[in-house]
């Protein structure tokens, strides 16, 4: 239960400021990069539209010097009609400007989740032990978001007030340099205040998001383990929990909040109290006839833009901030590297697949216990097609074994084989191409039967998949549901038993037809009367096959071809169940404390 604010990589947190920063831009640019006609036309339209905002106040300006002062109706209506054109250019340039931007800036959220989610499936269980679910998934949905406001709105707001900002000084500074000289002497009181709040927003919205982040946590870790909560009545213990994490988010949030509001209050104050300040001067210069009453007007429409655009940076600085962080938290995830590599030049594995295995003098440690010796100088071979069972006391390291054939880890010493390719030197996602997999716990999805079926091989026939779903025994039980196959099973299968979830489980393995068969206790939470049926359903997928088999229960693999006793992470012993007996060994003990003999 404890915080992870941070990623870890190979075990280590990622904290590393200024690296952070240049990878922020990096990551940014490399989504933005493939769409760089959509990002040209989107700032065309915005320098057109800031363009056509200044044009108004220049306008006006005309209007009142010229044409006021005409007696020619016609240059009137000139003015006038000169005034809407810009007003429609205006109007069309917002629309393209508003659709561009908004386009890329969903485009680019899409391409980030999808980046990050697909690196989070490569990442190894190291990556899992050390980071919690729900922080990732605030990664990859809340920070996103974040992102997704500044690239498809914010960011464009920000160019728009820049280029209305220096364009209307510009056009200030012609229309009455003495005035805008004064704006000048003023500019540094808000320029410094920007600066120095805008950094304190951003340390608080990265905060902010690390407590949602954590709330977050609490409660996907809650919610998976509900009936725990409600078995041992912690309803209040956990909503206090909760409570404690959410509030302090949003204390956080609060600060930043207020921060923001005086920043901008600040900015606002300061920009229009100079604005004030220059109009009176302006007004005597009118009276005294040194500058014209159009002259004055223009000053102040783009005074008031500039004003404006000052005002929306404080602003628009601040979410600027927050996106950082946000971007940050998502870089760290997408820059982490999996400790399973993928070799340059992968090894393919011979077809057709023989089953053969061989751990030769593989030694091994968990990386987040890395002074636990869990395999020592660990020696097996398995021919192909023959069936091994694996037994010993817990903690012996039977599990790891499957762990390590699969290719989760990979081992500190010696190195392990299939059909004579040592899995370090294959592609992962390969090496567990020829292994099927059923567990103790199988997960079943929130999908029909036939989506967790074809979950073994996805382009199965739905032909193949109601064949597998009766090599498992499956179809006794699915025929009598009021949807058959198409019956939606619930979040990880709750509509169904326990042996039904491992018959699904079987038959899912039955479709991947995998040479090699690791069974992880796959029996051994079921009763007897669905042990005997799954039982049933796994000797008929075992046929021609290559097992392993993990189990307590000795009754479970009596017919084994050879059992493998472990103990502290070596084989003490190996033979079949009659020859184990008699020597009076290991075997022999946890036999008897099973069977009574």
């Amino acid at each position: 239960m404890a915080d992870s604010t941070n990623i870890k990589r190979n075990g280590n947190k990622v904290d590393d400021a200024p690296k952070r920063k240049v990878s922020e831009i990096k990551l940014l640019w490399q989504f933005l990069s493939p769409y760089k006609k959509t990002i040209i036309f989107a700032l065309m339209a915005l320098v057109v539209a800031a363009g056509a905002t200044l044009a108004i106040p220049l306008a006006i300006q005309e209007i009142i010097d010229q044409g006021f002062n005409s007696e020619r109706v016609d240059i009137i209506n000139l003015y006038f009609i000169s005034l809407m054109g810009v007003v429609v250019v205006l109007a069309f340039a917002t629309f393209a400007r508003y659709y561009f931007v908004t386009w890329l800036g969903e485009r680019v959220v899409t391409d980030i989740r999808l980046q990050v989610y697909a690196k989070v499936l490569t990442l190894s269980p190291t990556f899992f032990e050390e980071n919690r679910s729900g922080d990732i998934l605030s990664r990859l949905n809340s920070d996103t978001t974040v992102i997704q406001s500044v690239v498809g709105s914010t960011a464009s707001v920000a160019l728009r007030n820049v280029i209305t900002m220096f364009g209307g000084l510009g056009l200030m500074f012609y229309t009455n340099w003495k005035l805008t000289s004064y704006m000048f002497l003023v500019l540094p009181l808000i320029v410094v205040p920007l600066i120095v709040l805008g950094r304190q927003v951003k340390g608080l919205s990265k905060t902010s998001q690390e407590k949602i982040a954590d709330a977050s946590a609490v409660a996907n870790e809650t919610i998976g383990a509900v009936q725990t909560v409600q078995s041992y009545t912690q309803e209040e213990f956990e909503n206090k929990r909760y409570s404690g994490y959410i509030e302090s988010a949003f204390d956080m949030a609060i600060k930043r909040t207020r921060v923001r509001a005086i920043l901008t209050c600040l900015v606002i104050f300061l920009v229009f109290g100079a604005i004030d300040l220059v109009l009176w001067l302006g007004a005597h210069d009118v009276m005294s006839g040194v500058m014209t009453g159009g002259e004055l007007v223009a000053f102040v429409g783009l005074s008031a833009f500039v004003a404006g655009a000052m005002g929306s940076l404080s602003e628009v600085y601040g979410e600027l901030q927050r996106t950082a962080g946000a971007a940050s938290r998502c870089i760290e995830i997408i820059a982490t590297e999996s400790d399973v590599k993928t070799p340059d030049n992968p090894t393919k594995f011979p077809i057709p697949a023989k089953g053969y295995l061989k751990f030769d003098n593989v030694s091994f440690n968990y990386p987040s216990r890395a002074s636990q010796t869990i395999l020592g100088d660990f020696n097996l071979e398995v021919k192909g097609g023959e069936t091994v069972a694996i037994v010993g006391p817990s903690g012996a390291g039977k599990t790891t074994v499957f762990q390590l054939l699969q290719r989760f880890y990979d081992p500190q010493k010696g190195q392990i084989l299939i059909d004579g390719v040592a899995l370090t030197d294959a592609d992962p996602v390969d090496v567990r191409k020829q292994l099927g997999v059923v567990s103790q716990e199988s997960m079943i999805f929130a999908a029909s039967i036939t989506e967790n079926i074809r979950y073994g091989n996805q382009d199965a026939t739905d032909e193949m998949i109601a064949a597998a779903a009766k090599a498992a025994r499956a179809d006794e039980f699915i025929e009598r549901l009021p949807e058959g196959m198409d019956t939606f099973l619930g979040e990880r299968g709750m509509r169904l038993s326990g042996g039904q979830r491992q018959r699904i489980a079987i038959a899912r393995a039955i479709l991947q037809d995998a040479q090699i068969l690791l069974l992880d206790e796959a029996t051994s939470a079921l009763d007897a009367e669905n042990e005997k049926l799954v039982q049933a359903a796994l000797e008929k997928m075992m046929q021609n096959k290559t097992t392993l088999i993990v189990a307590h229960r000795l009754a479970t693999v009596l017919k084994a071809d050879r059992i493998v006793v472990m103990d502290h992470g070596k084989i003490v012993e190996s033979g079949t169940h009659n020859e184990l007996i008699k020597n009076d060994g290991l075997y022999a003990h946890l036999a008897g404390l099973q069977f009574g003999v």
